[in-house]
């Protein structure tokens, strides 16, 4: 994929070096670190504090993978999980990407098996598969277009009428996105794991406590959550969304990663993790896999690397291409 074809995009990240932060003596050597070897750190919004503190770039997953496009690092060390990195790879095929945790996986992802969709595509040739970004590469590369939860309504609406669609495999964003175009689909049965835990009786309890504070909701979060809130937005938008509104203080429906983001970049507002059921905030057990110390061992030993055959790459990226050219 041309670096022109993605520099047609506003890359929504948050570019961190602007800040002069106090690090500590294992960041400054991660900083060492990634000078010599000439490579790029890029976080999700998703990641503990210490890690985005030392990030070139802040933001999700396929904005960060654009970024890493367009720099000239020889490597990128994605702190994120594993389909993330997948699609840095994917984007970035010269490039090596490493993941400080291998293991850093996602109940999102593992809920849509590529052999099942292959089976399920086998079966109903015609249909048209939209895949949210949050998917293995093999998933990408069974897909006709990929979508972000926040360009999901428009790449669905770009969809031939005529087309059947499965959309894989969120089954709460693909509801919220049927609600935003009318458009029927049928849904992979998915979830990400952290995002339905939020309630409504828990949220409802909250906005009790915190009356003036708008709700804003990630779309992954289930439907009587969704329906409480002021705002249903990606974690970007997020951020646009309370910079922009009047409100002082937030109530965030996400991983609490987000938090950190938010507080650095939105000084002056006050933001509130929202509550699940069980607990005070809610944290992604994959995401927080990664650490400083792994991300040391990581920059320090090339490893671990995401590797895929070449196949797999161009496969995966066609419906990422169309997904850009849509949008």
């Amino acid at each position: 994929m041309s670096t022109s074809t993605i520099s047609k995009f506003d890359l929504q990240v948050f570019k961190h070096n602007q800040f002069p932060l106090a690090l500590s003596s294992e960041q400054e050597e991660i900083l060492k670190l990634k000078k010599e070897k000439n490579a790029v750190i890029l976080c999700h919004n998703y990641q503990i504090d210490s890690i985005q503190k030392i990030s070139d770039y802040v933001g999700d997953s396929l904005g960060l993978a654009r970024q890493a496009a367009q720099t000239d690092a020889d490597i990128i060390v994605f702190c994120g999980v594993h389909f993330m990195a997948e699609t840095a790879k994917i984007l970035n095929p010269s490039k090596t990407v490493l993941l400080p945790d291998m293991d850093a996986g996602c109940s999102l992802s593992d809920s849509c098996p590529a052999p099942q969709l292959a089976d399920y595509k086998k079966k109903n040739p015609d249909t048209y598969i939209v895949a949210y970004v949050n998917c293995s590469a093999d998933v990408k590369a069974l897909s006709d277009v990929i979508c972000t939860s926040g360009n999901a309504v428009q790449i669905v609406n770009n969809v031939p009428e005529d087309k059947e669609i499965l959309f894989v495999p969120d089954q709460n964003l693909g509801q919220w996105v049927m609600g935003q175009t009318g458009r029927k689909m049928k849904l992979w049965p998915g979830s990400c794991y952290a995002h339905v835990l939020f309630t409504k009786e828990s949220i409802e309890r909250c906005r009790l406590e915190h009356p003036n504070a708008p709700v804003v909701a990630h779309p992954e979060c289930i439907e009587s959550v969704r329906d409480l809130a002021d705002e249903v937005c990606s974690t970007e938008k997020m951020v646009s969304y309370c910079r922009d509104n009047s409100s002082n203080t937030f109530i965030i429906l996400t991983e609490t990663g987000m938090m950190h983001r938010l507080t650095r970049e939105l000084p002056n507002k006050s933001f509130i993790a929202g509550p699940t059921g069980h607990c005070a905030c809610n944290d992604c057990r994959f995401m927080k896999m990664n650490t400083i110390s792994k991300l040391f061992d990581c920059l320090k030993n090339k490893s671990p690397e995401i590797k895929m055959p070449d196949s797999l790459i161009k496969n995966a990226q066609k419906p990422i291409e169309r997904m850009l050219n849509w949008s």
